[in-house]
């Protein structure tokens, strides 16, 4: 099935990387050819060396007409369709942004450092919205504010949201600690859409079920509507071909770290993993088809993954 298969973007990330080396990158994955080509290398001198991933890496892809938008840590990249940078923004309330989607002319961002979430105005080139996320004893709390004041909320990192998805049906977002997939009503309100396992990734609505990344279980999961779950397990590889073993002392770096998830049809996901490793996974039959390994370096993990548009191909 792979000459059906369209290409991917994939950005990753690299723990425990030292100043002056890559700190991940920006990929093209060709499933057909089995060919792998870097074009971004992420290697800048101003991250924040503070701990676990934090800075390092870049994040989020979503596209538009004629460009692609890439996250980093605190700072959205707009890149032509050959990869070069056109323009970059910030906001004081982008902190430490893992996923990133786009509805019409709003993209919106995890903000993990503030609890919130992001829109930006592409039409207008600037952030235009935010909506703090916090709990009241079981209830969950949904406050506005605009990005472009001050007197927004502290940075906190309560709920490490890490996924933001809109679609017709309006917002879904969790988090490595919300423990539920969320969604945001006409009025701000949050409600509980379903349970989540601690510490999943890419958590999502998917064909009336929910598909998302059961990080700590090593596991792309799928429950569908009628009930039936579908558990797919992460790439493995031996130990002894694993490179940079024990150097993130933060001991976050390990194989199998599942992050990143892309629905390319109805049956069909991407799926990423670490060392960074993209697979194709089928959901209907729960195995997977393919993949793409990029490195074999344990430090290197995927973040975002998108399918590449069909008209730049």
């Amino acid at each position: 099935m792979t000459d059906l298969l369209p290409k991917l973007l994939a950005t990753s990330v690299v723990r425990g990387s030292e100043k002056g080396q890559s700190h991940g990158g920006v990929y093209l994955i060709d499933f057909e050819s089995q060919q792998v080509e870097q074009k971004i290398d992420w290697n800048t001198g101003d991250i924040d060396f503070a701990g676990r991933g934090w800075d390092r890496g870049l994040r989020g892809i979503e596209f538009t007409e004629d460009a692609m938008w890439i996250a980093a840590s605190d700072e959205l990249f707009c890149y032509s369709p050959d990869f070069v940078l056109l323009a970059s923004y910030r906001n004081e309330y982008l902190r430490h942004c893992h996923e990133i989607c786009r509805r019409d002319n709003l993209l919106f961002l995890t903000s993990t450092g503030f609890d919130s979430i992001l829109a930006f105005d592409l039409r207008k080139q600037e952030f235009v919205w935010g909506l703090y996320v916090s709990k009241n004893g079981t209830e969950w709390v949904g406050q506005p504010f605009d990005p472009r004041n001050r007197g927004g909320p502290a940075f906190v990192n309560s709920y490490h949201l890490n996924m933001v998805r809109v679609d017709s049906d309006g917002i879904s977002f969790s988090g490595l600690n919300t423990q539920a997939l969320l969604a945001v009503s006409s009025d701000m309100a949050i409600s509980e859409i379903c349970n989540l396992p601690k510490g999943c990734h890419n958590a999502m609505p998917h064909q009336g079920g929910i598909l998302l990344n059961d990080t700590a279980s090593d596991a792309v999961r799928y429950a569908s509507r009628d009930g039936k779950t579908v558990a797919v397990p992460v790439p493995k590889f031996p130990t002894n071909e694993l490179e940079f073993q024990g150097i993130d002392d933060s001991r976050v770096a390990r194989q199998g770290f599942g992050r990143g998830l892309c629905v390319l049809n109805e049956r069909l996901i991407a799926a990423g993993s670490s060392p960074s490793t993209v697979s194709i996974i089928d959901i209907v039959e729960g195995k997977s088809l393919t993949a793409v390994n990029l490195t074999m370096d344990i430090r290197n993990a995927i973040h975002g993954l998108e399918q590449w548009p069909a008209e730049w191909v």
